[in-house]
């Protein structure tokens, strides 16, 4: 037989229970709120098109009001882009920070080893709001020296149509606080292409790891920028499109510990079995 005391506790607990369960039925999981995510945010994501081609021939404006082809950045480095708006207060600004930090630590230097291209995907920006952002991102990088190897660029709508198709960046208008479509919906993500204008690695947040940034860069200049430990470390390490980043490759690990330990008692042996040299 239950006491007295357990048994007010029992029922106290199973009422408590129903409660809870008629709050919330069992088609709406715990956690989310009843409002659903906006229908036009669902078309604001990325597609890695790996290995796509850039539309190298479309054209634009560059920060000083020049026309410039997307092709007249490409043929010697690699590059590092980010599509963005130049007037937006939230999440842009974190993506241009966040690369500017990042390739400050990768100890590889724009104009010599890589090329930054910055496309603002909102055709209403114009070459001066490219050209204010710029100075806030050389700011941020660190090195004036660099500024003609940094480039922002604003478009027309079918120049930023064929770059957001290009590189898989779809993006939405979104109403602002005054009830007008003047800000926009998108991932945060910065993209390495190669020398030649291919789409190569995505990486993706506000904050980028320096070492993943510079592994993206040697691998894209086909390992003519980087060193011999940065050779090792691609060989340990595998890029994952679904996390966008490195991730530690466990059995190539193993394997150069095993051939490391192999090497190593060769050498021993060697060692044991060589004669001494007899005493003069």
């Amino acid at each position: 037989m239950i006491p007295r005391g357990k048994l007010l506790v029992l029922i106290f607990v199973v009422s408590t229970l129903s409660i809870f369960a008629q709050q919330y039925p069992a088609d709406k999981p715990l956690g989310v709120s009843a409002q659903s995510t906006p229908a036009y945010l669902k078309n604001a994501g990325i597609d890695q098109n790996l290995n796509h081609p850039l539309p190298l021939a479309d054209h634009f404006r560059d920060e000083n009001n020049n026309d410039v082809t997307l092709g007249s950045y490409f043929g010697h480095r690699p590059a590092v882009m980010a599509l963005v708006y130049f007037k937006c207060g939230m999440l842009c600004p974190q993506v241009l920070h966040g690369m500017g930090s990042s390739l400050k630590q990768t100890g590889l230097h724009a104009g010599h080893d890589y090329d930054v291209i910055v496309t603002s995907i909102d055709p209403a920006d114009t070459p001066a709001d490219a050209a204010e952002a710029k100075q806030h991102f050389l700011m941020m990088l660190g090195d004036t020296s660099a500024a003609k190897s940094i480039h922002f660029l604003t478009g027309q709508q079918t120049s930023i149509t064929d770059l957001a198709q290009a590189t898989g960046f779809h993006y939405v208008r979104v109403p602002g606080p005054d009830g007008k479509m003047d800000q926009f919906a998108h991932s945060s993500v910065i993209m390495i292409a190669t020398a030649d204008g291919r789409m190569s690695k995505y990486l993706s947040g506000v904050e980028y790891q320096p070492r993943d940034v510079r592994l993206a860069l040697v691998e894209a200049s086909d390992h003519k920028i980087g060193s011999f430990s940065d050779l090792i470390l691609l060989y340990c390490c595998n890029y994952t499109p679904s996390q966008g980043r490195y991730t530690v490759a466990i059995m190539r690990v193993l394997g150069l510990a095993a051939m490391g330990s192999v090497l190593m008692l060769i050498v021993v042996f060697y060692l044991l079995g060589k004669k001494p040299k007899p005493a003069v």
